[in-house]
């Protein structure tokens, strides 16, 4: 009983504090070794592999090397050259207060980039635009009912998006749409929200 209790109690620690080698606690530098080797077999190479864990958190081998490949496909097919952009279209008929507005816009911002985290292709993007300057734009959309439209169109185009709702804790009701943000290639972005003027 108290050799099992001990080997418990040892499994535990290297569970709870985990080596520099092995932990389940990969930090964002670190790797899983075991899904690092499963890379190199594929003969991805070191750093690649590396990159491919990390922008795929350590879920799995096959993740990252899907990742992998699906790159070094848009590489090939000179994706590197697309600049990406987020834009934020406010609800200018709820007439809220500037403060308002600015919470409302980081509200969308925040909403979208963790909505960019749930699919690979889109970490792809929210990565590309964050290295290329995390270009960000706001602009007036005209109600509820244009804010839909827009978002409705920019899914059709396969562009991410996110509707603020606000709680109506202060200026607005609740449930008002308050905010919409898209994200995507700029040049499709434009598609969506190109004839609309800057807040």
């Amino acid at each position: 009983m108290w050799t099992a209790f001990l080997t418990l109690r040892v499994l535990l620690q290297l569970v709870m504090e985990p080596s520099e080698e092995t932990g389940p606690n990969w930090g964002s530098q670190d790797v899983n070794p075991l899904f690092m080797q499963q890379l190199r077999e594929l003969d991805i190479p070191e750093e690649a592999a590396k990159q491919a864990l990390l922008h795929t958190r350590n879920v799995s081998a096959e993740e990252a090397a899907m990742y992998y490949f699906n790159k070094l496909e848009n590489e090939e097919e000179g994706d590197e050259d697309v600049m990406f952009k987020m834009v934020l279209v406010v609800n200018m008929d709820l007439g809220m207060g500037v403060g308002k507005i600015a919470a409302q816009v980081g509200h969308a911002a925040v909403g979208l980039y963790q909505a960019l985290q749930e699919k690979n292709s889109w970490r792809e993007m929210a990565w590309k635009w964050d290295h290329s300057g995390a270009k960000k734009v706001v602009l007036q959309g005209t109600n509820v009912a244009h804010l839909l439209e827009l978002q409705a169109l920019a899914l059709s185009l396969n562009l991410p998006t996110y509707l603020v709702q606000d709680a109506g804790l202060t200026q607005v009701e609740s449930g008002s749409r308050t905010v919409l943000a898209i994200m995507g290639a700029e040049e499709m972005v434009n598609n969506v929200t190109g004839s609309l003027k800057l807040l």
